[in-house]
């Protein structure tokens, strides 16, 4: 069993589904609700945890009721929650989320101002059995501490770059980099996403990757950049998506998987999640992902 530390954010999400998204001053029902964690390393860890890895989550908290139905809920993927911090009087991260009839979501989050920045409480090295680190862009100082127990230790250092890095060197830390197409965006100044990820992998000592939702992925391979095409899938949800691919990516490369490898099982794992209403909720296990695969050869 491969495993992977992660660090990042969690969050209890409720999420609703709509025919369409309300106009400012309209009120509406919704047609579903789903209560499930998120949050880019929550849901990262617990689709590690369904597709027989094994998870470590460090993640910050409140010493709330949001927070102890965060770390339920990892728990019953099988996330070790140890290395989660409560801190006394912090309200813990919540989100609510609008998903309308195309799959498409709109997100409004909350996290508490107060929430610390410190690393002091973070170990000193990492897990036994860990065999890569994967972090989000939320807590720069944390990401780039695991970040840096990961060089330390010689394993792989995964970031999900759905934002622009706040702290610049996670980037060149990191042995895998893949970027969201909007945080790519961010960082480029608009360009072609084709562009902008060749441009950034000329001299780069890591691998990068952009992933263009239902346009696939493009990523470094051999000197040059491919492309990965998404699965085609009939879409209900979106939300989270991106989240289980990097967890499912990070455990690929953790097993010794390629990267053209790991971008197809990870490709495989965010296109059932799709296919599913609820965020990630909605994310697959390995027997199924297999089966899937067997099926899309």
């Amino acid at each position: 069993m491969a495993g992977v530390f992660c660090l990042g954010i969690a969050t209890l999400d409720y999420v609703y589904g709509v025919e369409r998204v309300p106009q400012p001053g309209e009120k509406d029902r919704a047609r579903d609700l789903v209560v499930t964690g998120g949050g880019c390393a929550g849901s990262a860890s617990a689709a590690i945890g369904r597709l027989g890895g094994k998870a470590w989550l460090a993640t910050r908290l409140g010493d709330d009721i949001t927070g102890d139905a965060i770390r339920a809920e990892l728990h019953r993927d099988g996330v070790d929650t140890s290395l989660a911090a409560c801190f006394p009087g912090l309200r813990s991260p919540v989100s609510a989320i609008l998903i309308d009839a195309q799959g498409e979501r709109m997100v409004v989050s909350y996290t508490d101002p107060a929430t610390p920045l410190t690393t002091d409480w973070l170990p000193a090295a990492l897990p036994q059995g860990a065999d890569a680190v994967l972090v989000d862009t939320r807590w720069g100082e944390g990401s780039l501490a695991a970040l840096k127990l990961a060089r330390a230790a010689g394993v792989p250092g995964v970031i999900d770059g759905d934002r622009q890095p706040t702290h610049p060197e996670m980037v060149t830390v990191a042995s895998h980099v893949a970027f969201s197409e909007k945080a790519l965006s961010e960082i480029s100044g608009g360009a072609d996403p084709h562009a902008a990820i060749a441009a950034m992998a000329q001299g780069a000592q890591n691998w990068l990757a952009v992933t263009l939702g239902h346009r696939g992925v493009l990523f470094m391979e051999n000197g040059g950049i491919a492309h990965m095409p998404a699965f085609e899938v009939e879409v209900v949800d979106t939300l989270g998506a991106g989240d289980v691919w990097h967890g499912a990516f990070a455990l690929a490369i953790a097993e010794g998987q390629s990267e053209r490898a790991a971008v197809r099982f990870a490709s495989a794992v965010a296109a059932i999640k799709c296919t599913r209403f609820g965020g990630r909720a909605g994310t697959p296990d390995r027997a199924e992902v297999e089966r899937f695969l067997a099926d899309h050869p």
